[in-house]
């Protein structure tokens, strides 16, 4: 059989069921392309350009992050010292601080500049074996800053071997001009910045903050209609600070996730395991912000809703660039198992960006996107924190880091 790697002598944890543990297993790629991939005894002879032993290490899937904000403008550390001394997020928020104060320092910067500082942020999750990241707008709060944050965005895989899935967020917050107006820029959003985003072929996805300091299930619902009029998937950022069943009306659209979903009630569960929307849980955002609401796991098990997990980097409630971080913090703060997180970073955060049938599990005809790791068992990803074992990062069949 011809290819062109053939990584040997691993322990594949494939995920294609449950973790998919190979004891002894083979990876064969063609191309960009899984080849092959099974236990080695039942292996076909490979005709290989390079063949590669990884000396009984385990090998995952590319991990994916399925919610970020990497492309921003400054930072947000003096609201940070502002919630060490007692304000909340929302006080925050209606000072003029959050998302605005963002958006000011985004609106300043150039398409370039915005690369520039994302390419940090985007770094430090490839060098934990990252390899697709979902990276939204949702900071220029304009049509002209919102194309720009969309373009810088898309230009990072042109910087770095790595898939990039963009989300419209232009529904994030009020900018100040429509103060008191949201439904005057929830019209600009629907009749101006989505046609242009789509015309544009900007995004993969539209997303929406659905919350008392956002937006409301109607002006949601119109956000929603306009992408599904441009062809366009949708997510929601739901239930973080309190219940407006955003993730039944996420549901309603077949949205690919809904987020966050610390007040998630059983009505809206039950209506993400119908529409088979993936709970995309933020545990960086949980203990940054002290949250104490833990979202409800085990109803969402019991319903069979899928689980991804995600840094949700962002500047002002997640400066998170670590899925192993995350992985650690899903067990501890909201106790779901070692299984759960590694599917929450592989094969359910596939699922959430849409991207299951190219990424997410070592199956043939998939891409060939690895992380090949020096552990001895699975469970050191979850367990260890400020540790990073990751030995090899293979991006489209090539190795673009080792150890």
């Amino acid at each position: 059989m011809r290819c062109d790697r053939v990584w040997r002598n691993a322990r594949l944890a494939t995920l294609s069921s449950g973790l998919g543990v190979i004891e002894r297993g083979q990876v064969a790629s063609l191309g960009d392309r899984i080849a092959w991939v099974g236990d080695e005894a039942e292996a076909p002879a490979f005709e290989a350009t390079e063949e590669i032993d990884c000396e009984g290490r385990w090998v995952t899937p590319g991990l994916i992050d399925p919610h970020t904000h990497l492309i921003h403008g400054g930072d947000r550390a003096h609201e940070f010292e502002l919630r060490l001394a007692g304000a909340s997020y929302e006080e925050i928020a209606r000072a003029g601080g959050g998302i605005v104060s963002t958006m000011q320092a985004t609106r300043a910067a150039s398409e370039a500049e915005l690369v520039r500082a994302a390419l940090p942020r985007l770094d430090a999750l490839l060098a934990e074996g990252v390899t697709t990241v979902e990276v939204k707008s949702g900071y220029g709060l304009s049509t002209a800053h919102e194309l720009k944050a969309l373009r810088a965005a898309r230009a990072l895989a042109a910087r770095r071997p790595v898939t990039i899935r963009t989300t419209f967020l232009g529904a994030h917050a009020l900018p100040p001009e429509f103060a008191g107006d949201p439904d005057g820029y929830i019209d600009l959003v629907c009749s101006e910045m989505i046609p242009a985003v789509a015309a544009e072929g900007l995004a993969d996805a539209v997303d929406a903050f659905c919350e008392g300091i956002g937006f409301t299930i109607a002006q949601t619902r119109r956000v929603f209609e306009a992408a599904a009029s441009h062809g366009l998937p949708v997510k929601l950022h739901a239930e973080q600070l309190s219940n407006l069943h955003g993730a039944a009306l996420a549901a309603e659209f077949r949205a690919l996730s809904a987020d966050h979903l610390e007040h998630l009630d059983d009505a809206g569960i039950a209506a993400m395991a119908k529409a088979g929307t993936v709970a995309t849980l933020l545990p960086g955002a949980y203990y940054f912000v002290r949250e104490t609401k833990v979202p409800p796991i085990a109803a969402l098990r019991a319903a069979g809703v899928p689980i991804a997990l995600a840094t949700d980097c962002n500047p002002g409630t997640s400066p998170l660039t670590s899925p192993l971080l995350v992985m650690n913090m899903a067990a501890t703060l909201f106790r779901l198992t070692v299984d759960e997180c590694l599917a929450g970073v592989t094969r359910e955060a596939a699922r959430a960006v849409g991207l299951l049938g190219e990424a997410g599990t070592i199956e043939a005809g998939k891409r060939c996107d690895l992380a090949i790791w020096d552990i001895e068992r699975p469970a050191e990803l979850v367990y260890r924190m400020g540790f990073n074992p990751l030995h090899a990062r293979v991006f489209g069949g090539k190795t673009t880091w080792t150890r």
